[in-house]
């Protein structure tokens, strides 16, 4: 990779060499600044990964900003609707058809799962299967940038939850796995599906398993004081966070608990 821009406190526009993120207008305590649409590849062919909203007004600025260029597919890193819920329309819109790992999401298209490479004008994506923020999530791996795709496996500023429909064990084990990847790969960025770039794809992956662990701590230690539910445990471990948070907190302390029970 012959250079990362990143602009500094803004997610739009920011890149690598074959990557370029467009946000969607959607931002929330949920999705920070908005879903990260990202296009990638290279000459007059291009992916795109996660549409983001049904929103028109974005999806028909990414179709507007690819000029000439040809979608070749449309890939999903998982069918979270701030993601995927955009992806039939935008797929009618540029005429190409759309790939995930659930089949529920799937138009036109074959399936996306581990181990599949994706080319797009002579480039490629290899896909890596990452459960635990949700079961059908996947990252995407960009060799001639060094840079990993991460969807909501790995958000660009703060950590990310363990949703109803994803494991805390298999969230554990897709951070480590990407945590090997990263060095063994020698990555160079992370591309988030929410949030700005990450320079830094050992030191944040070392961070998120750091914090993973100690929230585990946490819990323990407020069950030994007495909290059984996940809202009492939520107002012992989560008190200094902003409560708007705090059902999503309790989405993650759920999957923590089964996580325990289970050990």
């Amino acid at each position: 990779m012959s250079g990362l821009y990143i602009p500094v406190g803004t997610p739009d526009g920011s890149r690598t060499d074959h990557a370029e993120n467009l946000l969607a207008p959607n931002p929330s305590v949920m999705t920070l600044d908005g879903t990260n649409t990202w296009v990638i590849g290279a000459g007059d062919e291009v992916v795109v990964v996660d549409p983001g909203p049904d929103d028109e007004s974005h999806l028909l600025r990414v179709r507007d900003h690819l000029g000439e260029r040809r979608v070749t597919e449309v890939l999903l890193t998982h069918g979270h609707i701030d993601h995927s819920g955009g992806a039939r329309r935008f797929a009618e819109l540029v005429k190409a058809p759309v790939r995930a790992l659930d089949p529920r999401h799937r138009l036109g298209g074959e399936g996306l799962g581990d181990g599949d490479v994706v080319s797009a004008g002579g480039l490629e994506l290899h896909v890596y299967a990452t459960p635990g923020h949700s079961f059908d999530s996947l990252c995407f791996w960009i060799p001639q940038d060094r840079a990993m795709l991460t969807g909501d496996t790995v958000l660009g500023r703060g950590t990310t939850i363990v949703a109803r429909d994803g494991g805390l064990a298999d969230y554990l084990r897709s951070l480590d796995r990407l945590r090997a990847a990263a060095e063994s790969l020698e990555a160079r960025a992370l591309l988030p599906g929410h949030g700005p770039v990450l320079p830094d794809p050992i030191g944040a992956l070392d961070g998120y398993i750091a914090h993973r662990r100690e929230r585990l701590d946490q819990i323990r230690a407020a069950r030994a004081k007495g909290a059984r539910t996940p809202r009492e445990i939520v107002k012992m471990v989560y008190a200094d966070v902003d409560r708007s948070l705090w059902p999503a907190a309790e989405m993650s302390v759920a999957a923590q608990l089964d996580y325990l029970d289970r050990l």
